[in-house]
């Protein structure tokens, strides 16, 4: 039997994690396109009705750390049921909210069991695969990442434009249905580990400092400004936080760290992590531009908008599992480096869009993209798992996710601000396009950065595998001078 195939076992836990994962990343964007509608429908403006937004993102960036704990303390299934039926139940008292107020709180419930479904169902679905057949497990895990960023405009106008506001928060309870009992079922019973007691110091620094950051990062977008004090003041708060968090898990001794920040001394999981950042930002922030510019510039609808976003999903769907398989025959580096280059080319010709600019030709720039998001996002993610012991996955998948949805944040408030200072003295149509293409060519620079750390995770690879090799050669030997001695 081929030890590096996905058996059955495998596939089913895949599915139930991206039942899970699609729900809840699919809902950091369906709300976006209603912001307008739940303002009308709420009587609130629309600086209140923002909340809805940055409540659920603050509360899942103030979770997420925890996630670790709690899966060896409780059992990962345990606290992947207890996510699932949190995310479900939010999700329906959102849609039942009668004022501003009880929406925002319900957002909060829901964004705290949505921060944990991702990284509890990344480490149950790494520790069934194992290393050798990781990249093909990380493909399956990735697809509802890069797809529901995508999917969620087009769907979130869709139901707005056709059903009432609250179906964007009622489509998450019949998938909730499904998944709950489907995850009872066929996911693994992982046994706990001995109770350990929990970093509260760590706790409240980083449960503090991260959603300080992201929220000032936020306010990026609503005050067109990175000097304002509404951003500047969290910002340096909450990096002060998780500057201190660092020392404090590097210091401490008397309690397991929440978060094993030690793992980035592996010039692998660091320079993995690394290009993963830049590629949150890069992907997550030209979400925000390629909606405005198709609904401002071309006045197309929010629903068409959404929909023609719709290649560069294509091109990501089309090269994940072949992208899979030739990260566990070939390693992370070398497909990451590959996609890097080709998804900053492939952002270059949005530099150019005018008016009138061809959209099949930026249909088929956005496939490339596409491709090279696939080829380069999804083989980082696996050399940063690949590089861990088994025992070390409750550490870092928490870590991976809270950086991609800080960098996803950034990525956004800088490519805001970047748009609203170009479109400021645009006057004419023609002068605005052009404000977008300034944006456009912020985001190939950033996506260039990328391919720094892709090299280094490249040279990084092939170290540890010529280490490897070398230790494998002198066992035998060694083997034999013992026998001789």
């Amino acid at each position: 039997m081929d030890k590096e195939r996905l058996d059955p076992f495998i596939w089913r836990v895949g599915v139930v994690v991206v039942l899970g994962s699609a729900m809840s990343i699919l809902d950091t964007t369906i709300v976006n396109v209603a912001l307008k509608t739940l303002a009308r429908e709420q009587h609130a403006s629309l600086s209140q009705i923002q909340w809805v937004v940055t409540g659920y993102l603050l509360s899942l960036a103030a979770v997420i750390p925890i996630t670790g704990w709690a899966a060896r303390s409780f059992g990962a299934k345990r606290v992947y049921l207890f996510s699932m039926i949190l995310f479900t139940a939010g999700s329906a008292l959102c849609g039942l909210a009668s004022s501003t107020t009880e929406l925002i709180v319900f957002r909060v419930l829901q964004g705290v069991g949505g921060g944990m479904i991702l990284p509890i169902g990344q480490l149950m679905l790494a520790e069934a695969a194992g290393p050798k057949r990781m990249g093909r497990v990380m493909s399956i895990v990735a697809v509802p990442m890069m797809l529901a960023p995508i999917l969620g405009p087009a769907l979130g106008g869709l139901i707005v434009d056709n059903l009432s506001w609250r179906w964007i928060f009622y489509v998450n309870v019949p998938i909730g249905l499904i998944a709950v009992p489907t995850a009872l079922r066929f996911l693994p019973n992982v046994e706990r580990k001995p109770a350990e007691r929990l970093d509260f110091l760590g706790l409240a620094l980083i449960a503090t400092g991260l959603p300080l950051v992201l929220y000032g990062v936020s306010e990026i977008a609503s005050t067109h400004s990175f000097t304002s004090s509404k951003v500047i003041v969290p910002v340096l708060a909450g990096i002060a936080l998780v500057c201190a968090f660092v020392v404090h898990a590097l210091l401490v001794k008397r309690v397991k760290p929440l978060l094993e920040v030690r793992l980035y001394r592996r010039p692998t999981f660091a320079s993995a992590s690394f290009a993963m950042i830049c590629l949150a930002m890069a992907l997550f922030g030209g979400m925000i531009l390629l909606p405005l510019y198709w609904q401002s510039i071309r006045h197309e609808s929010v629903l068409n908008s959404g929909l023609l976003q719709a290649p560069q999903g294509l091109g990501m769907a089309l090269v994940m599992p072949l992208a899979g398989r030739l990260t566990d025959r070939f390693g992370g580096g070398p497909l990451a480096l590959f996609g890097a280059i080709l998804t900053a080319l492939a952002t270059i010709p949005f530099g150019f869009v005018g008016t009138h600019t061809s959209i099949v030709f930026l249909s088929v720039a956005m496939l490339v993209r596409g491709v090279g998001i696939g080829f380069a996002f999804m083989p980082a993610m696996t050399a940063a798992f690949a590089s861990l012991e088994r025992s070390e996955l409750s550490d870092a998948t928490p870590q991976l996710n809270a950086l991609q949805r800080a960098a996803g944040a950034i990525g956004t408030g800088i490519l805001a601000v970047v748009l609203q200072r170009a479109l400021t003295g645009a006057h004419t149509l023609s002068a605005q396009a052009g404000a977008y293409g300034t944006a456009f060519w912020w985001s190939a620079a950033i996506t260039a950065l990328a391919i720094i750390p892709c090299v280094i995770l490249l040279v990084a690879e092939r170290n540890a595998r010529a280490t490897h090799v070398a230790a494998e050669v002198s066992s035998p030997a060694d083997a034999s001078i013992e026998l001789a001695a």
